[in-house]
Order: C-alpha cells, then sequence, then structure tokens
C-alpha cells in the first residue's frame, strides 16, 4: 500500500487545486494522501467533494512553528497537524492571525522587491490569488519565473527570497509546544515534518524532539526527499525509543517542486497508529 502523508494544493503553496491533488494521488497508485496546507484547512471541503472511490484522505494541516534548537537559540520548525477539530476557537484564531501575516509580510517584501526595480507587480500578484489562500514567498517566487529573472522557484529563493537575504523579512510564528497542545486539544495528532531537513537551514538537536514528546508530539517525519540517510537513521532510531509513529512523506508542492507524489511513503501500520491517536476528524474512506 502506498501511503503519502504531506502534500500541499492551492490553498497554500502547491500548484495542484484540492480536486488536482486528489486525482494525482490516484493517478501515482496512492492508497492514502494527506492534504496539508500551510496554517490553513480551506482545501478540505473540495478534497472531500473530489476524493476517488478507494482512496483514503487524511485531513491536515502543516503549521510554522518556532522552536528552541536545544543549542540556546532558536530556529524556524513545521508541524502536520492531522484529523484535528477545524472549528476549535483556538485553532481558528491561531491561523487567521498566521494567514494574515503570511500576507502583510509577503506584500511588503514584494513592494520592496519593486522598489528596487525588480519587475514585480504586488497588486497583480494578489489579484491572482484567493483571497482565503495560506500564501508565502513560494508565491513571489513564481511571478519572479513568469517575469523570467530566475528559471525554477529553487532560484528564485537562493536568487531573491533566501533566509538572510535582502528581502527577508521574518514572521511570528507558534511556539512548537503551544501547538503540539493545541492540536491535541482539538482532538488531533502532531508529526514533527522533516526535522533534519540541514539542507534548508539550521535544524533541532534530537533532544527537542524528546522534550516535544512529553508535551504530546505523536510521530516525525523520518522518511522525507531532504533527509541523508544518517539523520533518517537517528529519527528512526529516536522514533523507536520515544514510541513515536513514524512516517514518510513526500512534500509534494506539484510544479513548485521536483518531487514526485509517493517519492517517500508511510507504512500501512504506521498510519493505523496514528489515527488511533485522534478522536476529532475521521479519516475519508
Amino acid at each position: 500500500m502506498l501511503i503519502d502523508l504531506h502534500a500541499h494544493t492551492t490553498a497554500s503553496d502547491g500548484t495542484d487545486t484540492p480536486a488536482e491533488l486528489m486525482a494525482a494521488a490516484s493517478a501515482a497508485g496512492l492508497h492514502a494522501v494527506a492534504i496539508t496546507d500551510h496554517d490553513t484547512t480551506a482545501g478540505w471541503a473540495e478534497a472531500e467533494q473530489s476524493r476517488p472511490a478507494g482512496l483514503r484522505v487524511v485531513r491536515g494541516a502543516e503549521l510554522s512553528c518556532i522552536a528552541p534548537d536545544g543549542r540556546g537559540s532558536r530556529v524556524t520548525v513545521h508541524l502536520l497537524a492531522y484529523l484535528f477539530d477545524p472549528d476549535s476557537p483556538a485553532i481558528v484564531a491561531e491561523q487567521t492571525r498566521l494567514r494574515a501575516e503570511r500576507r502583510a509580510r509577503l506584500r511588503l517584501i514584494a513592494e520592496r522587491m519593486a522598489a528596487d526595480g525588480v519587475p514585480v507587480d504586488p497588486d497583480a500578484m494578489f489579484a491572482g490569488l484567493a483571497p482565503d489562500a495560506s500564501v508565502g514567498r513560494p508565491h513571489l517566487a513564481r511571478v519572479l519565473v513568469k517575469a523570467g529573472l530566475v528559471n525554477t522557484v529553487d532560484e528564485a529563493f537562493a536568487k531573491y527570497l533566501r533566509d538572510g537575504g535582502a528581502y527577508y523579512l521574518p514572521r511570528t510564528d507558534t511556539p512548537v509546544q503551544r501547538a503540539v497542545e493545541m492540536i491535541a486539544e482539538a482532538g488531533g495528532v502532531t508529526v514533527f515534518a522533516h526535522p533534519f531537513a540541514r539542507r534548508r537551514g539550521p535544524v533541532v538537536e534530537a533532544e527537542v524532539i524528546r522534550d516535544l514528546v512529553r508535551h504530546g508530539l505523536t510521530g516525525v517525519e523520518v522518511d522525507h526527499p531532504d533527509h541523508e540517510p544518517a539523520d533518517r537513521d537517528e529519527l528512526r532510531a529516536l522514533a523507536q525509543a520515544e514510541n513515536l509513529v513514524i512516517t514518510g512523506s513526500s512534500d509534494y508542492h506539484g510544479t513548485n517542486k521536483t518531487v514526485r507524489l509517493a517519492a517517500e511513503t508511510t507504512a500501512p501500520e504506521q498510519l493505523e497508529a496514528l489515527v488511533a491517536k485522534a478522536s476529532a476528524v475521521p479519516v475519508l474512506g
């Protein structure tokens, strides 16, 4: 059975609509797929309506968080949340705040680029985005590709949009301990997303993950395209020692990334262990 528990749509920074993701998952031979857009559940309804027969859909979101790095500083991390109540007041409030901050941040970045003579039209960019979309730098990266300034989204980040670069602006993410607790309170489960993706920047020490277990963390994403073999081995051993669910996922973004659906997968028994720990929202199918 092929199970991919990390995929994005146009509700955030993917290029497939939720319906297109469902079709792509079916075409890829997946038996189960999770919709995990950044800080939003806006794609859930369309995914449910367009789910092909035989495809299980795990409704979720990827939460933007800040965490101690275990070395005396702090680092941006991501938390995959599954099967939680989307109407939980705490979650609604936090996701609304994050989406508003994302929009304001993206507009300011685009305006600064335009002021420097980069051919970016902030109004035109936002006119092409859904009002409730959870927007981010990948949307601006696609504008730069379309303008012919770069060839790929990755090149746009490397040249213009990277963390710490000339146009980088920080954001106020959710403390990761609070995010874990908030999802648990809403009947959901949490998985630490790509914790050792070192090519993306600084990562946490293993002790940070162990501490989150005490706050209710359910699992860890071990098999991910940005994880090296040695890091996968360390994470797998940590997960087994802490009795965490072990997942594997593609982190699919459509044409924004070259990674295909089912490039990394989750074992069926691990999905069932994840589902068994949730109490708010069932898997579809």
